[in-house]
């Protein structure tokens, strides 16, 4: 039986926005009840071109349940734009964490959104998009080589097995699996190497003065503009150590996201560029 923390089971015992949205602007169907996971979701935009309203209809597991159940309430109030921007990587985060081998649960949540995002804007959305470009590798779940390259980027996957958890590819008979390290193998080996982070070591040695304001410096020109791009903004309180505390404000003080926000956003561009080892708080 899998471990689910409280928040995955709140959301699979309590899911919100189930159903569908009456004369929806977007409609998103992935999924395949023969392979086990379907997810239906259907949203309506405000007079602002926000979401207004989103619900879901899924066949699947709890962590299907839970994985549709969170990713509407993260997309309320969001403009396309921004919700074009949500990854699996958010749900689970809204959620504190899947089983690994439940990871496809979120990636299809993600795939449904931008699928629905499509048909509003009137592009031609075929099942899940990328599962028909390029060869197909697994046979079993009609997984083809672009989708697995487009998984492994967006979750920085290295390994066979780490793909079945995430789109089930190889999960079946498994003859493919060599196939598919194959196809990861080539796509790493040929990866730009990513910028490394500034080393600790490097931010230990200044003064907590000069650390102030190296992150008050990132804060002002890599967060604060896209926060505001959004109708947000921060502030830094504090710095203890290694951790940062800030307070966010406008738009993301009340987001239902905030969390994936300072994760994501604010986390993520301060380990980028001061030090690999800060973690954020917000107060």
């Amino acid at each position: 039986m899998w471990n689910y923390n409280e928040k995955v089971m709140d959301h699979f015992l309590n899911p919100r926005n189930v159903g569908e949205v009456e004369n929806p602007d977007g409609v998103g169907d992935v999924g395949n009840i023969t392979c086990g996971d379907a997810l239906k979701l259907t949203f309506k935009l405000d007079e602002n071109g926000r979401i207004a309203d989103v619900k879901f209809k899924t066949f699947g597991c709890a962590s299907a349940i839970a994985s549709s159940s969170a990713l509407t309430e993260l997309v309320k109030g969001m403009t396309l734009e921004e919700a074009a921007k949500v990854t699996n990587q958010d749900i689970v985060a809204l959620l504190g964490e899947l089983p690994e081998a439940k990871m496809h649960c979120s990636v299809m949540g993600m795939e449904a959104l931008q699928a629905a995002i499509a048909n509003y804007r009137g592009e031609e959305v075929v099942d899940n998009g990328d599962d028909h470009e390029g060869a197909i590798i697994c046979k079993c779940f009609g997984v083809t080589d672009t989708k697995i390259r487009n998984v492994a980027k967006q979750n920085n996957l290295h390994k066979a097995s780490e793909i079945t958890n995430f789109c089930k590819a190889g999960g079946a008979c498994g003859s493919c699996l060599d196939e598919i390290q194959r196809v990861l193998d080539e796509l790493w080996s040929n990866a730009p190497a990513e910028k490394a982070a500034p080393a600790p070591d490097d931010f230990n040695k200044l003064t907590t003065v000069q650390k102030v304001f190296r992150v008050q410096e990132v804060i002002d020109k890599e967060i604060r503009p896209l926060l505001e791009h959004d109708g947000g903004s921060i502030e830094l309180v504090d710095l203890n150590g290694s951790n940062v505390i800030v307070r966010l404000t406008g738009r993301c003080s009340s987001c239902p996201s905030a969390g994936v926000t300072l994760k994501y956003t604010v986390q993520d561009k301060l380990r980028e560029f001061v030090s690999s080892d800060l973690t954020v708080e917000s107060i």
